[in-house]
């Protein structure tokens, strides 16, 4: 559990956060949110008219979430019966061809003839599949990589559909406010589209246009979702690890907020308070505009720069891609568990690295939001991580709703094995790999285990910025960055977290054995870089591959 009453850790600079200092002529909102020095217009948050009442209109919102899952005794309209068609006949022809075969080639099977059936259902589903895509880590592998191909399979709608719907949101015609709009997007979601455009007053600009009818769409398409659901459990193989009616539930509480425009530019400015308060300029915010945004229309301040994953670009530019993959993962930390809002989607094509090394955050559709209560039990969370305290973790995975309340924490403890020799997956066969999954899983499903959409989408941003170390920091030593981290926040925030908490990260001595554990490497091991992590996964990813090919040739 760590060392008891340890010497306080000596203070720690900064040093993995690029440095940023503002010009003397920088833009008075930088005051208050992390925008580029000298934007397209300056923010005044007294004077935006789309941000009266969305307070109101937020609490609304999450409001119909229980409506639209409501429980029916009867098929929720006509759309269910196309859902139904379609997704009966996929796993109808999953249970004819490739259930019989068990094992990953079930998996994969239904995996793909899902991912069809979404694609064939449209944006609404395609926006949960790409959901799960990114969900590396959280949902079985067989369906992340079947729905990674659902990204870019969202046709535009014509340029004519997008005009209409501009003049009408904004209500006048498209060449008042625009001197030019490029009818070809930029990119094309499953709820929206993103082009590039130029103000009257000569403006560079991102204009977010929802697609028509999706609202209609999208309500009818989760009351399908919630009605299918309970049908599926323990009916896929995929069932008992995705769980249908908690992910349409995760899904429904993510989406509803994203059909209102207004909600994410406020969640821009949310994002970017959050940044200037923990003095985070690696990163930054486009700034949306002061009038232009309705709630099917966003207009924004245009940023370019480097494409996340153009580590080579970046590099041969000067930039040092370690700090800016170390500057993301402090400003998430530090979003999530001191303030209680953080960006909620992280994936490349939502950041952007300016040319000044900084990162430019995109897309706030889906923004993480905290109460006091889940925020600290995270602070809990991320703490235990650093100090060894296994209790606590689980007490703190209880209080944000991963496990029920009253759960017996001993019990989860032995039951699990967590206090007992590490296991190391690389020294184990695939056979006793794919029992120690199986065991694990069964024993947190009878705890009453769930991802709270928080929760999932906390971890599904930190996947992806574990995945961003590939490329931008292959050599970086994991344990020595994760120590610094953590004596960067006991220095920088440690009175806020033992006021809050009642537990003064600087009297607490840096322990990964929790964080060791988990990838099953012992705890006397010095130093681990994420190239050498990556060889560790190939291994596992080799000897798992050769069981489902033996299997294969024995024909069980």
């Amino acid at each position: 559990m760590g060392v008891s009453a340890p010497p306080t850790p000596t203070p720690v600079a900064v040093s993995h956060v690029p440095s940023y200092e503002p010009p003397p002529d920088a833009a008075s909102d930088l005051q208050f949110g992390a925008f580029t020095a000298h934007g397209p217009w300056t923010l005044d948050r007294a004077n935006l008219p789309w941000l009266v009442g969305l307070d109101g209109v937020r609490q609304r919102t999450r409001a119909q979430v229980p409506v639209l899952l409501k429980a029916r005794r009867l098929p929720p309209g006509r759309r269910v019966i196309r859902t139904g068609r379609v997704l009966g006949g996929a796993l109808l022809a999953w249970r004819l061809k490739e259930k019989r075969k068990g094992g990953e080639q079930s998996r994969a099977g239904v995996s793909r003839r899902l991912r069809i059936a979404f694609a064939t259902l449209g944006p609404t589903y395609i926006k949960m599949g790409q959901i799960i895509s990114s969900g590396e880590g959280i949902f079985p592998p067989e369906l992340v990589g079947e729905f990674r191909q659902l990204r870019d399979r969202v046709p535009a709608e014509p340029f004519s559909v997008v005009r209409r719907i501009v003049e009408s949101e904004l209500g006048r015609p498209l060449s008042e406010v625009f001197a030019q709009f490029d009818e070809k997007p930029i990119a094309a979601a499953s709820i929206a589209q993103v082009l590039g455009a130029r103000l009257v007053s000569g403006e560079d600009v991102v204009v977010k246009v929802q697609r028509p009818d999706v609202e209609i769409r999208v309500r009818q398409d989760l009351a399908a979702m919630s009605w299918f659901a309970p049908h599926l459990m323990g009916r896929i193989p995929i069932a008992a690890l995705a769980n249908p009616p908690a992910l349409v539930e995760l899904f429904a509480e993510t989406i509803v907020e994203e059909l209102d425009f207004r909600l994410e530019a406020e969640n821009m400015l949310d994002i970017a308070r959050v940044l200037a308060l923990t003095n985070q300029r690696a990163m930054v915010v486009p700034r949306p505009h002061p009038t232009l945004i309705t709630k099917r229309v966003l207009v924004m301040e245009r940023l370019s720069g480097f494409a996340w994953d153009d580590a080579v670009g970046m590099r041969e530019a000067g930039i040092d891609t370690e700090a800016v993959v170390r500057a993301g993962m402090v400003a998430f930390l530090e979003g999530a568990m001191l303030h209680g809002v953080f960006h909620g989607d992280l994936h490349g094509g939502n950041l952007v690295v300016l040319p000044d090394g900084r990162t430019a955050l995109l897309d706030h559709g889906i923004t993480g939001r905290l109460d006091d209560v889940k925020r600290q039990a995270f602070l809990r969370l991320m703490l235990a991580g650093t100090t060894n305290d296994l209790r606590l973790q689980v007490q703190a995975l209880c209080e944000l709703g991963a496990l029920p309340l009253d759960t017996d924490i001993d019990a989860v403890i032995r039951d699990l094995n967590l206090d007992g020799p590490v296991k190391d997956p690389t020294q184990m066969s695939a056979d006793e790999m794919v029992a120690e999954i199986r065991n694990i899983t069964k024993a947190m499903l009878a705890y009453g285990a769930r991802m709270p959409k928080e929760l999932m989408l906390f971890v599904k941003d930190m996947l992806f910025l574990d995945g961003a170390l590939a490329t931008l920091a292959p050599n970086l030593d994991l344990f020595a960055t994760l120590t610094e981290v953590a004596m960067y926040f006991a220095s920088a925030h440690g009175e806020q977290i033992a006021n809050e908490i009642g537990i003064d990260p600087r009297r607490q001595a840096v322990d990964l054995g929790l964080y060791k554990a988990s990838m099953g490497i012992a705890d006397d091991r010095p130093s681990l870089t994420y190239a050498e992590l990556q060889e560790r996964r190939a291994l596992i990813g080799k000897r798992m591959e050769e069981r489902h090919k033996r299997r294969s040739r024995s024909g069980s």
